[in-house]
């Protein structure tokens, strides 16, 4: 029968396991870029030992460049001419990224003493957001108020939706790339309503300018001070607390 200090030392040995085969654990890092950019797919971690090959792969089995004391092989793939690898520093150039090209990229090294591990980048690749117009689906006068349906949906993208209005953002307009509007008889200050749309690599905005009681305005002036507006109401928190 085993001793129960037996059964903790081999617990301890399998919680060990992965440090003793790779020499230190594996883990994942993050890029981001804009389509069209050059990136560069490199560990913050330095990579201890002499190292005497490494290979890159754009998924688990499909290799992107391999790389030994005595020679680098580019894979025929369709990065086969856009990528170089930096032997010394393991770093791999990736030149004009595109969407497509998003993926968790592996690296995996060896040394001399037959120690292998690996390291995920995961790189996330973003089109810029498109300019756009506010859709005006809707406008209507119903007595003495108005009823906007306005929409700034942006097709086939991931893009988050911020709607903003004189106040700041609009209530219920986080998040949502249609926006619908009752002005009352009782609002008599012109009102301008803006939709702004961003993914982590960039932004586009626009805006619409109502006068009451129903009265579509678009005006270059009118839009240099609300896009100046748009951009500073996310920084005014950040400014008081300083």
């Amino acid at each position: 029968m085993c001793s129960r200090k037996w059964e903790w030392c081999s617990a301890l040995e399998l919680l060990l396991l992965p440090f003793l085969v790779t020499g230190i654990p594996d883990h994942s890092e993050k890029i981001t870029s804009v389509s069209g950019n050059n990136v560069t797919l490199q560990s913050s971690k330095k990579l201890l030992g002499n190292y005497t090959h490494s290979t890159w792969f754009y998924t688990t089995n499909q290799k992107i460049v391999e790389w030994d004391s005595s020679d680098v092989n580019y894979f025929n793939t369709r990065f086969k001419h856009r990528v170089r690898l930096d032997p010394r520093s393991t770093a791999l150039h990736i030149y004009n990224v595109q969407k497509e090209d998003s993926s968790t990229y592996l690296l995996r090294v060896s040394n001399e003493g037959g120690s292998e591990y690996e390291i995920n980048i995961i790189l996330e690749v973003f089109d810029p957001v498109p300019e756009f117009l506010i859709e005006l689906k809707e406008v209507k006068k119903v007595g003495d108020n108005c009823y906007l349906n306005l929409s700034c949906e942006i097709q086939n993208q991931s893009v988050d939706y911020v709607w903003y209005t004189d106040s700041g953002i609009f209530p219920n307009g986080h998040k949502r790339s249609v926006l619908e509007v009752n002005l009352t008889s009782s609002h008599k200050q012109s009102t301008f309503y803006t939709c702004q749309v961003s993914n982590p690599v960039s932004s586009q905005n626009d805006t619409v300018y109502f006068r009451p009681p129903c009265t579509l305005v678009r005006s270059s002036g009118v839009m240099n001070i609300i896009n100046w507006l748009v951009t500073l109401i996310p920084i005014i928190p950040v400014l008081l607390l300083t």
